[in-house]
This record gives structure tokens, C-alpha cells and sequence, in this order.
């Protein structure tokens, strides 16, 4: 079945995408100048004031012009709104679709209603045929993502992304060679239901349709909350410190395991900030305007560069921000959680 997303949703997202009259054209293209596409691509993309002056007078331009230039350049190298939209869709898709699978499947364990079935007769449970495609697909997902990311934009939250995609990889391989895969399809199914109202907003937002974009990062919003600060630590980390210390006690990987999930609780944490910072500015902007957290948030993340006059003088100064126009992403922007958490533009 995900085999069969990955190559289907190219074919659906594009038609999709040009029916909602998303532009598939990208930024404005700078005019060509020998001089300065070598040094933006043998030297540098954001010249400092001594290279901008000393290219003033080789060219006979004005530093603005120059500026300008090179910003429209750094511009162009970044997708389209298509490509994105494109992006945001499969992930919707395949987060929508994983979590439904992981709801369908917990629903018949008896873990889900009573977590401390994790650990009864632990380590010498069975790893049955739907549980182990679930943690092979959920993987496989992870790898794409923490490989796509040194090819896609660099992001402002790259790091924090990579140690994202790291903690998350380590927990899903640890778990499974541990044979933690009960407690392992919590985590994992807890985790997706947000992803896929990150993904439809960013859809919207593409789309142009901010009112469903604002409702829909409103709820991605409060569930990420809840689900992060709330049922993660309250349900999963109080089976994996407290039940499975007193099932089957402290072991090796036990210390191990319960490290990998307080470290993805301070991520947890983090994004939380980041979302909240976002809504207290949406709800300051909506006192005078409309209420468009995408917009608001542009300034911390936004990843396309303006090309203002008024912003001529002055490097902008997150150029490589997650996307809120379109990532990763992720996660998240993608591949962040608010690249494209906010509505007007990006895990």
C-alpha cells in the first residue's frame, strides 16, 4: 500500500494543485551577469559590504541593485509553490495513511486500553506480521527524510530537524531490536495525528485558502499540545519510567530507551514554544488586522526573501527559515513542524 502512495501521489498532487490554480511558475528570475552568477556560485550567496562595493564599481551598479540581485538569485534556487504543494501532499497523504493503519491496528491490542501490557512477559512477546510492516513503513519514511534534508533548502531549524530525524530513527531501530515495539507503536501512532493536520494546512495555505488554513493550524495547534505536552509524557513516559520499572525493572537498554524519549520530550517542548510564540502573534496581529499566523510568522520563518525596497538596505535576516509558504516539513517542513505551521506563509 505505500509503495503504491509514493508513486500514485505525484500524478494526483500536480493535476490537484493546477486545478486549485496554484502557480507552478517560481520566484522572478534575476538577469543573467557573468560576473555575478561566479561569485554567487564559487564564492558566495550573501556578499558582505566590502565584496558589494568592490562589485559597485566593477559594474557600474548601485549596491541596491546589486542586493537585489543577489536576493532574487538566492530566490529562484528555491522551489515553486507547486513543488510544494506537491511536497505537502504526499506527506498528508502518507501520514493520513499511517495513521489510520496505526489506529486500526492498536484498536485490536491490548496495550492501547492498558499500557502495562507493554511489559508482561517481556522481552519473549511475539512480533506479528501487521506490527512489523508498521514499524518497517514508519522507518522507511524517517530515512527519506533525514536523507532529503541535505538536498533540500537548508532550513533555520536544520539542526534541531536533524537531531529530530536522528532521535526519531534511533528510537524506531532501538525499540525494534529491543523488541520495545509495543510501546514503540504508541509513540509512533501519537505522533502522526498531528503531522497530518500540519500537512492539510500547509495545503491550504498554498492553496490560498486562508480562512481553512487558519482553522486547520488552529487545530494542529492544540493537538500538537496535547498529544506533545500532555498525553506523551502522562501515557508513554509514565509505561516506559514507571510500569516497565516495576513489570520487569531496570535494565541496560531500559536507561537507553528512556533517554531517546525524554530527549524527543525537550523537541516536544521546543516546538511547543515556537507554536505558541506563533498564536500570541496572530492573536496581537488580529487586534489590528486580520488574523493570518502564516503571515506572522514569516518573520521567524518564513523561506522566501523579500525583494522590497524597504528591505533593500538590510540582509534579511532568516533567508534559509523553515517554510510556512512552502517547504518541509516539517515536520516538517518540510520537513520542520512549522515549516508551514503558519498559515500564510510553512514538519
Amino acid at each position: 500500500m505505500a509503495p503504491a502512495i509514493c508513486g500514485t501521489v505525484p500524478f494526483i498532487a500536480k493535476p490537484c494543485a493546477l486545478g486549485l490554480k496554484i502557480q507552478a511558475s517560481g520566484p522572478q528570475k534575476a538577469q543573467h551577469n557573468a560576473i555575478l552568477e561566479k561569485v554567487f556560485t564559487a564564492i558566495t550567496k550573501h556578499p558582505d559590504e566590502k565584496r558589494l562595493e568592490g562589485l559597485s564599481k566593477q559594474l557600474d551598479w548601485d549596491i541596491r541593485s546589486i542586493q537585489r540581485w543577489f536576493r532574487q538569485r538566492r530566490n529562484q534556487e528555491k522551489p515553486s509553490t507547486i513543488t510544494r504543494f506537491c511536497e505537502s501532499m504526499w506527506r498528508f497523504t502518507f501520514y493520513l495513511y499511517i495513521f489510520t493503519y496505526g489506529i486500526r491496528f492498536l484498536k485490536k491490542t491490548p496495550w492501547l486500553w492498558n499500557t502495562r501490557q507493554c511489559w508482561y512477559n517481556y522481552p519473549y512477546q511475539p512480533l506479528t506480521a501487521d506490527l512489523h510492516y508498521y514499524y518497517i513503513v514508519e522507518l522507511s519514511f524517517y530515512w527519506s527524510l533525514m536523507f532529503s534534508q541535505f538536498t533540500d533548502i537548508k532550513r533555520k531549524d536544520f539542526g534541531v530537524m536533524s537531531v529530530h530525524h536522528l532521535a526519531t530513527i534511533s528510537l524506531i531501530t532501538f525499540s525494534y531490536v529491543n523488541n520495545m515495539v509495543r510501546v514503540g507503536t504508541l509513540v509512533m501512532c501519537l505522533h502522526d495525528v498531528a503531522d497530518v493536520l500540519l500537512e492539510a494546512a500547509k495545503m491550504a495555505n498554498y492553496s490560498k485558502c486562508q480562512k481553512l488554513c487558519d482553522l486547520l493550524f488552529v487545530m494542529f495547534a492544540f493537538v500538537f499540545i496535547i498529544t506533545r505536552l500532555a498525553i506523551f509524557p502522562l501515557w508513554v513516559l509514565n509505561t516506559t519510567l514507571f510500569e516497565s520499572w516495576e513489570v520487569v525493572g531496570p535494565y541496560p537498554s531500559w536507561w537507553v530507551f528512556n533517554f531517546l524519549l525524554l530527549l524527543l520530550q525537550v523537541l516536544h517542548s521546543f516546538w511547543s514554544y515556537l507554536i505558541i510564540k506563533i498564536a500570541c502573534k496572530a492573536i496581537s496581529k488580529g487586534k489590528t488586522g486580520k488574523w493570518n499566523p502564516l503571515h506572522v510568522s514569516k518573520d521567524d520563518r518564513s523561506d522566501i526573501e523579500s525583494s522590497s525596497d524597504e528591505e533593500d538596505t538590510v540582509r534579511h535576516k532568516s533567508p534559509h527559515s523553515t517554510t510556512t509558504n512552502g517547504t518541509s516539513g516539517g515536520a516538517s517542513g518540510t520537513n520542520g513542524y512549522l515549516t508551514g505551521a503558519t498559515c500564510s506563509d510553512e514538519h
